[in-house]
């Protein structure tokens, strides 16, 4: 056990404790408001650190994205260009084997309007499918609802309208 501090009186007085406050407001301490306000402060600067982490790790990611897609267009891009040079290769091999030059010609040029003609009439049918989002449009024009007539008389919250 530890001996008591001798004061300047020299009696074997303990050394003061720290006490509990009575008060609501202690000197060193805040309010319940006060902490409130401190956690919501905290929780404020947490999320807001959380977003710009998190919009720092996309802007990479999206650059990162970006510059893929750059090099798939340029890729595309000059297979586009070498087709035609396929397609040149193509007619000449036709002329060769059957064909006069203006018919192997005109031959490749159906055959790739035809692809042409096929693509784009698949691709008219899939959008043709596309439907309005008419579950988001139903919710959307509920919660308009409900935020419209909110406190109006009239609504009756037992019958679940409003």
């Amino acid at each position: 056990m530890a001996s008591p501090t001798r004061s300047s009186g020299g009696a074997g007085v303990p050394p003061a404790l720290p006490s509990i406050p009575l008060s609501a407001e202690a000197p060193d301490t805040h309010s319940i408001g006060g902490l409130v306000r401190e956690a919501s402060t905290q929780v404020s600067n947490l999320v807001r650190a959380e977003l710009k982490l998190a919009r720092s790790e996309l802007t990479t990611e999206v650059k990162k994205g970006a510059i893929g897609a750059g090099f798939f267009i340029v890729a595309l891009a000059v297979f586009i260009f070498s087709l035609v040079f396929f397609f040149i290769a193509l007619a000449e091999l036709l002329t060769y084997l059957w064909f006069e030059r203006w018919s192997a010609y005109l031959l490749v040029f159906g055959v790739m309007a035809l692809t042409a003609a096929v693509a784009g009439f698949i691709g008219f049918l899939v959008v043709r499918k596309i439907r309005p989002p008419r579950r988001t449009i139903s919710s959307v024009r509920d919660t308009a609802s409900v935020f419209t007539q909110r406190g109006r008389e009239d609504t009756d919250p037992a019958a679940g309208r409003w």
